[in-house]
């Protein structure tokens, strides 16, 4: 099968010790107090959870996982978000904990720590699919969250370049053992070709701070779109939040990308041949959320989740996947 070892993993198993009292005792600050209801929100990286509370001012518990960051990358998070506060773009900060005004917590009695930060909770809805003038909103809102992105450095976070998200993710999955023999080498000369086109189209885009994770699902909508959950933030280049906010491939996507940055460029240039880079970053991205799944292998909810991952046919398709990617590329 070329599957890693699926024996229990220390960061897994605590993890699978946040219990609901160390819950409870993280999220009552600043006198809440909790009333014992919660619900678990959807993420597969972090633990995060709805609490109620008693005096109506309910949280949202976001317990990060563990190994993943240094508090020194977490620190670079929430920085950017207040920096995006300051600049009057819609974000969700951090509350904070303590009469320092420290928005990072690491629970305790766990030796290596499960840091944690707690949020107020919006109400809002997800957008299921935007209409054009929501579009030129958010392209408005992103080419402000990308101005303050190019005023300082993210200097503990990657950035998003060929050899993150495809060297350095391929040589991870040969040496851990995630590649079939049938495939390693189709899979290691696809993603040779692949960085030798991506790599000069990247080399002189500007990088900078970016959401990294932009897609509908990290939005809320309520007088206008809400940019949360930026635990994926990276340098890199202003398409990435672009096509992840629209990521069709089809005529329908290309116009809504269009609309959208219409209004982006009222408040900052967008060069239109960036928009050569969609297909090269979506290859990108299909190898890095393959091997965000092998990364995390030895966590149960990933191995129940991602049942179809590993197996000879599942990294077949993936092959095929980044040959069609760098058929597109050839063709812009």
């Amino acid at each position: 099968m070329g599957r890693a070892d699926l024996s229990a993993h220390p960061l897994a198993e605590r993890f699978d010790r946040l219990t609901p009292d160390r819950v409870y005792a993280a999220a009552e600050v600043d006198g809440r107090v909790c009333t014992g209801r919660f619900v678990i929100l959807n993420s597969y990286e972090n633990r995060v959870y709805q609490l109620d509370c008693e005096d109506g001012r309910d949280v949202v518990g976001k317990f990060y996982r563990p190994g993943r960051w240094s508090l020194d990358a977490l620190d670079d998070e929430h920085d950017f978000l207040y920096a995006l506060d300051d600049a009057g773009v819609p974000v969700v900060l951090p509350l904070e904990l303590d009469d320092e005004g420290a928005t990072l917590g690491t629970l305790e009695g766990d030796a290596e720590g499960i840091h944690y930060a707690i949020f107020p909770r919006v109400r809002a809805r997800v957008p299921d699919e935007f209409a054009d003038g929501q579009l030129r909103e958010l392209g408005r809102v992103l080419a402000e969250l990308h101005e303050v992105g190019e005023e300082y450095e993210a200097t503990h976070r990657p950035t998003l370049d060929v050899d993150t998200y495809a060297r350095a993710n391929t040589a991870y999955l040969v040496e851990a053992g995630h590649l079939p023999p049938q495939i390693e080498a189709h899979y290691r000369h696809t993603v040779d070709a692949l960085c030798a086109r991506i790599e000069p189209m990247l080399a002189d885009v500007p990088l900078h701070r970016i959401h990294g994770d932009c897609h509908p699902a990290n939005l809320l909508w309520a007088d206008g779109p809400l940019f949360l959950d930026f635990d994926d933030m990276l340098t890199g280049p202003a398409v990435q939040d672009v096509w992840m906010l629209v990521p069709s491939a089809d005529a329908e996507g290309d116009r809504q990308r269009r609309v959208l940055l219409d209004a982006y460029r009222e408040v900052r240039d967008f060069p239109g041949e960036w928009l050569r880079l969609v297909e090269p970053l979506r290859a990108l991205r299909y190898i890095h959320y393959a091997t965000w799944i092998a990364r995390r292998w030895h966590d149960p909810t990933f191995r129940r989740t991602f049942g179809h991952f590993g197996d000879l046919r599942y990294w077949q398709k993936e092959v095929l996947d980044l040959r069609e990617q760098i058929a597109r590329i050839d063709h812009l």
